[in-house]
């Protein structure tokens, strides 16, 4: 697949890194590993373990947290990723596979309409971006085979969005 799944990171020197980076490297080690605590007072928290809580009020088997990165102005950063659809379409969705440092090993998730669980095209009209205004059409989200690797520090905020189960190792 490529996308560099199941790396630990324990051990990995934490200094002088961002808030971003932290959440990310939180969020892969929620899903390494199996943990169970209780929920947190924050339904969303990207710390919340274990993974599915943030599927409140009830925890379902989930192998992914989505999520999104924001950058300064707290608008979603996105990627191209190969649709079903026919063509390359943007997402702000990802799933993290690996993490060194302050970088990452993001998958592009796709996203998934509430009606017919088909994917949700959310290019902008001029087809050279995203729209934000459909992003409240998703409310599902089906893995890309698209990876990118990012410098986190060059982030200001990360957005949970939903535990889900994307089959990772079907």
């Amino acid at each position: 697949m490529g996308c560099g799944r199941n790396n630990n990171i324990g051990g990995t020197s934490h200094h002088h890194e961002g808030c971003v980076c932290e959440v990310v490297k939180t969020i892969l080690d929620i899903q390494n590993q199996a943990v169970n605590d209780d929920c947190d007072g924050c339904g969303t928290s990207c710390f919340l373990e274990p993974l599915g809580g943030l599927a409140f009020p009830s925890r379902q088997q989930a192998d992914t947290r989505v999520f999104m990165l924001l950058n300064t102005n707290g608008l979603p950063f996105f990627a191209w990723y190969k649709s079903k659809l026919g063509g390359m379409h943007p997402s702000p969705f990802f799933r993290v596979e690996d993490a060194f440092d302050c970088c990452a090993t993001l998958r592009v998730v796709a996203p998934v309409d509430m009606s017919e669980g088909d994917e949700v095209s959310l290019l902008n009209e001029d087809e050279t971006g995203l729209s934000l205004c459909l992003i409240p059409d998703v409310c599902d989200f089906k893995k890309t085979e698209t990876c990118l690797t990012v410098d986190l520090s060059a982030f200001a905020g990360v957005q949970c969005i939903k535990d889900t189960n994307l089959h990772i190792c079907d």
